[in-house]
């Protein structure tokens, strides 16, 4: 922007009911904030995209980790955050624990800043001091859930600075459900900005461009999946093509640029809304087990125009080295599934088809016409499929069910254990690893029938522990401590004075 933009933005921009910088209120006072102050289309998008369910905030991690992650995964590429102090440390000390080897950039602000658009200032002063064209082919700033609030508005700063690309976006807690849909916030604004400047003219190539029509593969996966795809897809005369979210930005073009597009994670709407727009079809489900290749493959075929004999053949070759593959490593015992990633009904139905009962399978993602197939082969299986699921319902399927194993989120794997039940943490027990093809059939089988195994266990470490207490009175006490419920009120009912305080502040 020019010399002359600063005074130009702040005419258009009402601060006046924004949130003061701090003041951590509630979701329904941050989303009428960000309402008042010009977000509303983009929250309505938000709501329409993805649809909220029994609980009307996360129930993981802040949903901004997703979008952060994508970020920090690509190369040539900086990453900006505006947000309160406390949530972009935490953010930023979980994306190092998960392996982030890139600064995450921060614009500072206070109130002043906040309500008068000074900080729009400060992020358009950083991303200037960032564009360089040498370092970076794009950066990424988003606004966490006060900014949003307040109504920095992104949108208005310039689509590129010297050749590097800016793009910005919101990611509230209160406007998107999980750190999984945030992925897709950043993918779908990535995929919207590749396919303009495709429209444009002619883009960079890929590095690596296949001789046959693509596959895009729509979610994270498994390193060793996308090269098992391909194998599946080369009697088609087919190939694998990018993974979005992508890891740099001229893959982008090249998953525009395919035959079909894969949904192997199913809520990644606004990806989903671009392929559309660009002419490209996409297929839901994913090829996991027998039955669900053997699906995938007539889908992938059909969308293509593929020749029924071709696609039966490529069935022939494949399908039997991943019924035996199956029947090498079986599973027995009861498991319930659930958690956060979004792939949860494609480890369902690899479970189911290497033998195990699978009543209860949750997910905190949405219901989406791309996991129809899916919910529909595992009900006719005997489970029981709850999209968006809360915590609640998570543990109480334990309850009701009672598993030889829980896969599930933290809290849900703390709440098995403690009961003796053997419990595996989904994302990095269950989903880092392959599950398409023939190399997914067996994958879980070693890992889950391992943590079966130890029952026996489990029931010693609950009678050597018993006695020692819960809750407050955990441990091991010359006195327990006595339960004082008048002290509690008394607390409850300054939380419940200090809770109203901040949800007057910008009112």
């Amino acid at each position: 922007m020019d010399s002359e933009a600063p005074d130009r933005d702040r005419d258009r921009l009402d601060l006046s009911g924004g949130v003061a910088a701090g003041a951590c209120a509630s979701g329904d006072t941050l989303k009428a904030a960000a309402e008042q102050a010009g977000k509303a289309e983009i929250l309505d998008r938000y709501a329409a995209d993805y649809p909220k369910g029994p609980h009307d905030q996360p129930q993981s991690m802040c949903p901004a980790f997703g979008s952060l992650r994508v970020g920090l995964r690509m190369r040539r590429t900086a990453t900006v955050l505006s947000g309160s102090a406390c949530c972009v440390y935490g953010l930023t000390f979980t994306s190092h624990f998960y392996g982030a080897r890139r600064t995450v950039g921060y614009v500072p602000f206070s109130s002043e800043t906040l309500v008068t658009g000074k900080l729009f200032e400060d992020i358009r002063d950083a991303v200037h001091g960032l564009a360089d064209p040498a370092l970076y082919d794009t950066i990424i700033v988003t606004n966490l859930c006060v900014p949003t609030a307040s109504g920095v508005p992104l949108q208005l700063l310039p689509d590129q600075i010297n050749g590097v690309r800016v793009i910005g976006i919101d990611v509230p807690g209160f406007g998107v459900p999980t750190h999984a849909e945030a992925k897709d916030v950043l993918a779908g604004a990535m995929l919207a900005y590749a396919r303009r400047e495709a429209e444009l003219g002619p883009v960079a190539a890929p590095k690596q461009r296949p001789d046959r029509p693509t596959v895009t593969l729509l979610g994270e996966m498994f390193p060793a999946d996308p090269p098992g795809i391909g194998l599946l897809l080369e009697p088609l005369g087919l190939a694998a093509g990018p993974v979005v979210p992508t890891r740099e930005w001229r893959e982008l073009y090249a998953a525009l640029d395919c035959a079909v597009v894969g949904a192997i994670h199913p809520f990644y709407t606004a990806s989903v809304r671009e392929f559309e727009g660009a002419g490209r079809p996409v297929v839901g489900s994913a090829p996991v087990g027998r039955d669900g290749t053997a699906a995938w493959l007539d889908a992938i075929g059909a969308t293509c125009g593929i020749a029924q004999a071709k696609v039966d053949a490529a069935k022939n070759k494949f399908l039997p080295a991943i019924a035996a593959a199956l029947e090498a490593r079986p599973i027995t015992g009861r498991i319930t599934v659930s958690g956060y990633e979004g792939s949860e009904l494609l480890v369902a139905r690899l479970l189911i088809e290497s033998g195990a009962e699978v009543p209860y399978v949750g997910t905190a993602a949405p219901r989406t016409r791309w996991s129809e197939e899916d919910r529909e082969w595992l009900e006719a299986h005997g489970a029981r499929v709850t999209y968006r699921a809360s915590l609640e319902q998570d543990i109480a399927a334990v309850e009701e069910f009672g598993p030889d194993l829980a896969v599930g989120t933290t809290p849900v794997v703390q709440h098995a254990k403690q009961r003796s039940i053997p419990a595996l943490y989904f994302t990095n027990l269950i989903s880092a690893r392959p599950l398409m093809g023939a190399a997914g059939a067996g994958s879980l089988a070693m890992v889950v029938n391992a943590a079966m195994g130890n029952r026996a266990r489990m029931d010693r470490m609950a009678a050597f522990f018993d006695g020692v207490g819960t809750g407050r009175s955990a441990g091991i006490w010359e006195n327990t401590p006595a339960d004082r419920p008048e002290f509690k009120a008394r607390f409850a009912a300054k939380r419940i004075a200090m809770a109203k305080a901040e949800e007057s502040v910008g009112s």
